[in-house]
């Protein structure tokens, strides 16, 4: 199960009893989430706690540990630039944060040769010990009409045809190592783990 903490439609903290003493915040927002799935008697391994909001990442390692150890890190980078360098990826590791999920375009480069590759970004998480887990494949719509878009700009110069989502899906497998990947549709994902069984 891996659900997203969204951020709050509300200001945080929240007066959640209009009593003018915002008592609801981001933390009860955080762990409310988690009560929900103790209450349901669902395994702490089974469940990925998302959010772009690292400090409800930093309260589940610090809170619920047992939720926290896998506790996922989504990356909001909209362009390469934005991403972060080794030593953050190192801290990262550091304070017990142990999976990552930038979106694609962090993960894959392309070479001298026009080959699809893995990113500078993509061997500095692996070398800081991090797990990674990426988004979203099958979103892009046609990818032969070179108008590859946000998930494509580090590496759309090498897509030539819609079959070479397949070379990007097995470039983040087998070089990246991927932890496992968000699809809008499941079909290429699965046929490809069928096929080729990755590690």
């Amino acid at each position: 199960m891996t659900p997203e903490l969204k951020s709050a439609s509300v200001t945080m903290p929240y007066d959640s009893d209009g009593d003018g003493d915002g008592d609801y915040t981001q933390a009860h927002y955080a762990q409310q989430m988690i009560d929900e799935y103790k209450a349901a008697n669902v395994k702490p391994q089974n469940v990925y706690a998302q959010s772009f909001d690292i400090r409800d990442v930093r309260y589940w390692i610090a809170n619920e540990p047992q939720f926290g150890k896998q506790a996922v890190y989504l990356d909001d980078a909209n362009i390469v630039a934005e991403l972060p360098n080794a030593a953050q990826l190192a801290a990262y590791k550091a304070e017990g944060i142990n999976i990552v999920a930038p979106p694609i375009f962090a993960l894959l480069d392309v070479d001298g040769n026009g080959n699809i590759v893995a990113s500078r970004y993509a061997r500095q998480a692996k070398a800081a010990g991090l797990d990674i887990i990426t988004w979203t494949l099958e979103r892009s719509g046609i990818l032969a009409d070179g108008d590859n878009d946000f998930y494509y700009q580090t590496f759309g110069s090498a897509i030539r045809r819609e079959g070479d989502v397949m070379k990007v899906l097995d470039v983040l497998a087998r070089d990246v190592g991927i932890r496992g990947i968000f699809s809008d549709w499941p079909a290429t994902v699965t046929y490809y783990a069928n096929c080729m069984r990755p590690r």
